[in-house]
């Protein structure tokens, strides 16, 4: 029997009457929110489910030059909370990508935002430099967390100097108008340098995060569940840990463009991203069970954010930072401080 596809034309509940919109760099966008690389391949299959068109952008499945089968099967794990995927950044390559999806999104009418990959920095090199012959983008995501294969299986987004290398390397390589963000890791001890040399090389913004290294044991086979033994962890259980990569950044880099994601399945996941410090979020393994995410949580975050007397939602960004307003005297309580001899 063949399931039929119903695209919803009438759209999410209605929203309330706040500004949305919001910066990325050079970019304004209508909303603050965006799918997750990966989780969507182009938008394509997501477009059966609400308009594209009406979230702030789609972020594309990570393209590398060359066409990619990915690792062995089985290369997904359920895990509480979330789930663990050791897919392999499988892809068409760029080509095919730039003539079947990328020309998809934009006679749809899709803002994009392009999520590129290589093992080597030359690689991202020569795929931001056809992308810029090319055009039809708003912004590039250089997805750093890749392993780089001239640095015995490192992360580029492990060291402060290697993902200013990539990073330095597709600045010089794409046009200077169009936005490009370093999408960081969470696997490792001082986040905060690794943003500051990204922003020193040349990134105009920072995508915080992408998934953290995990592992499963099939009990019953006593094996690694995934063929590829580790994979990235992604979902809610991972929420904390990117608020508080989120938070950290936002300290150190208060006026860099910050996109928030791990693990956001409704309108108050996005908030708290957003009182963080994120100025855009993006939705990704939620869409597995509800495609239409992306668009309900824009409607939901509109609704917190206007319940709480915001009129743009701008202003709430980084509000968790704010120095509360001091306690009335009258209202303080009882004194809870320790004794001396604690």
């Amino acid at each position: 029997m063949t399931r039929a596809v119903v695209r919803h034309t009438t759209g999410p509940a209605a929203v309330p009457a706040i500004d949305m919109s919001t910066r990325l760099g050079s970019v304004g966008l209508p909303s603050p929110v965006l799918t997750a690389s990966g989780c969507a391949a182009s938008g394509r299959e997501l477009d059966e489910f609400f308009d594209i068109t009406s979230i702030g952008a789609v972020v594309t499945k990570s393209i590398m030059l060359e066409p990619r089968s990915g690792r062995a099967t089985p290369r997904m794990a359920e895990t509480p909370s979330g789930m663990l995927n050791s897919i392999g950044l499988q892809g068409p390559g760029i080509h095919a990508f730039l003539d079947r999806d990328l020309a998809w999104l934009r006679e749809r009418g899709a803002r994009v935002i392009v999520s590129i990959a290589g093992g080597t920095t030359q690689e991202f090199e020569e795929l931001a430099r056809i992308l810029r012959d090319h055009g039809g983008f708003d912004a590039l995501e250089v997805n750093i967390s890749c392993p780089n294969v001239a640095d015995r299986g490192q992360v580029f987004a492990c060291r402060a100097d290697s993902a200013a290398g990539v990073i330095g390397g597709v600045r010089r390589s794409t046009d200077p108008d169009i936005p490009v963000f370093a999408k960081l890791s969470p696997d490792v001890t001082d986040l905060g340098t690794i943003a500051l040399a990204c922003v020193r090389a040349g990134a105009d913004g920072l995508s915080l995060i992408n998934t953290t290294l995990g592992m499963v044991i099939d009990v019953d086979t006593m094996r690694p569940a995934l063929a590829g033994v580790t994979g990235g962890l992604s979902g809610p259980a991972i929420r904390p840990i990117a608020v508080r990569c989120v938070w950290q950044v936002r300290d150190v880099l208060p006026e860099i463009p910050l996109i928030g994601m791990g693990g956001i399945r409704n309108g108050s996941d996005a908030f708290e991203f957003i009182l963080a410090g994120a100025d855009a979020v993006s939705v990704g393994t939620v869409v597995f069970h509800d495609p239409s995410a992306p668009a309900r949580v824009h409607a939901e975050l509109a609704s917190i954010a206007a319940d709480r007397g915001f009129a743009r939602l701008r202003d709430a960004v980084s509000y968790a930072h704010r120095e509360a307003d001091p306690v009335p005297e009258d209202a303080a309580g009882d004194d809870l401080s320790l004794p001396e001899w604690v």
